[in-house]
């Protein structure tokens, strides 16, 4: 009895925990569930406590600077060309490539003795023509003494002939005489004119010869650097033939081609004006981890836009490219280096930031509950990792400069102020080195 009263008992339990169990599981999947949608208010409250960093913005002093690249050539070139045919007879040492020519110094002599014998030629000439003037003159001076004889024989002729004294016939025959010597006396002063006409070619024959004869020395027209040598001593030149060719050191100019979409912000930046009036320039050339600079000139602005890269060709000057050179540490600026130049405006005050905190026309800010906040900002500027903000942002507002890594507007978020960043502005914002 007792064994059949206990087997019905576990029966009873068996069948008490088949439906209790699944019932049991199911209450503690439900209580489960609810823990996990109780889940994200510790995430929301982790995340409100995410730290973003920050930099308050602030007016700056601002120096706007764009670059643009271009290769260096001299100001000024010299290309000796042959004016007269002949032999070269002398050169100079420096006549190689690569050699400084003080101005006035004597690179190359061509054999001048024919233009000297045809100088000796003229000068006889000349002097033939001067015995010849002295004898006509002799001879006019007895011409005119003759015509004035025969004239006075012819007044005398007819005054005799009203008075019947003699016939016609002599009359003529005085007429004759007087015209023979009026004849004679114009025929010499012509001569004396026809000398004095080749007197003046003789005079332009040696003028253009004593020219040429300064020809045949070349000397340097300034102080340069010889480029290229065409010519040697024993050569035979001919007229327009090219000796060699030289760049004058005084100065070097550089045509940079700079994007025309940075070089309009950077003039109205600077105050609108004629172009470049209120701009500097630095020509820079990376050298082994270092830059070398020259302080340059804005020559002039070219008016034509290069379609293809849409640039604008601004040429810069530097002068005493040789007399700036410094051994170890400042080369000379020769022809073909090509370089950086940098155009940099007057120094403003303006609103600067990291040009990466901007996407497009929208930045992030850290509202003053300390949530994100999307702006709607206007660059006026943007260079070299920087942006001037011309609208949307105002001195005070906290820039997000980090990317967190989810940028909800209105999230909750931790600023902390990026100092490093900060300071590394204010420097690049003049232009200084150190980012």
């Amino acid at each position: 009895m007792i064994t059949g009263t206990v087997a019905l008992l576990v029966r009873v339990l068996f069948r008490l925990a088949a439906v209790g169990l699944p019932i049991a599981v199911a209450v503690g999947l439900v209580f489960w569930s609810g823990s996990l949608k109780s889940g994200p208010a510790p995430v929301e409250r982790s995340a409100a406590q995410r730290p973003v960093r920050v930099l308050t913005v602030a007016p700056m002093p601002f120096i706007a600077q764009v670059s643009g690249y271009g290769a260096v050539k001299p100001a000024r070139e010299w290309r000796a060309i042959a004016r007269i045919e002949g032999e070269i007879v002398e050169t100079s040492e420096s006549l190689a490539n690569g050699s400084f020519v003080a101005e006035g110094a004597l690179l190359l002599r061509i054999d001048d003795t024919d233009i000297r014998l045809s100088l000796a030629q003229i000068d006889a000439r000349s002097a033939a023509l001067d015995v010849r003037d002295g004898t006509l003159r002799a001879s006019r001076d007895l011409a005119d003494r003759e015509y004035r004889l025969a004239a006075a024989d012819l007044d005398r002729q007819r005054g005799l002939l009203a008075q019947g004294t003699i016939s016609q016939t002599a009359v003529e025959q005085a007429e004759r005489a007087e015209l023979a010597a009026q004849s004679k006396l114009t025929e010499i002063g012509n001569q004396l004119a026809l000398n004095a006409a080749e007197r003046e070619i003789l005079a332009a024959e040696r003028a253009s010869a004593a020219r040429s004869l300064g020809f045949s020395e070349i000397r340097a027209p300034f102080d340069v650097l010889i480029a290229e040598v065409s010519a040697d001593l024993g050569q035979v030149v001919t007229r327009s033939q090219l000796l060699f060719a030289a760049d004058g050191t005084d100065r070097v100019e550089i045509a940079a081609q700079v994007p025309i979409g940075r070089m309009g912000p950077l003039i109205r930046l600077a105050g609108g004006g004629e172009p470049g009036a209120a701009l500097s320039a630095t020509v820079v050339m990376s050298q082994l981890g270092h830059e070398v600079r020259w302080p340059a000139e804005i020559a002039r602005i070219s008016e034509a836009i290069d379609a293809r890269t849409q640039s604008v060709e601004v040429i810069v000057t530097v002068d005493g490219p040789l007399a700036q050179a410094v051994p170890g540490q400042r080369p000379p600026l020769r022809r073909g280096m090509f370089v950086e130049v940098r155009l940099a405006g007057p120094e403003v005050s303006a609103l600067v930031v990291p040009a990466a905190a901007v996407w497009g026309r929208e930045a992030l800010v850290v509202t003053g509950d300390g949530r994100l906040a999307r702006r709607t900002v206007t660059v006026g500027f943007q260079a070299g990792g920087l942006a001037v903000i011309r609208d949307g942002l105002a001195a005070g507002d906290r820039l997000v400069v980090s990317d967190p890594a989810v940028a909800v507007p209105g999230m909750k978020v931790q600023p902390v102020e990026d100092e490093e960043l900060a300071a590394s502005i204010r420097r690049r914002a003049l232009g200084q080195a150190g980012e």
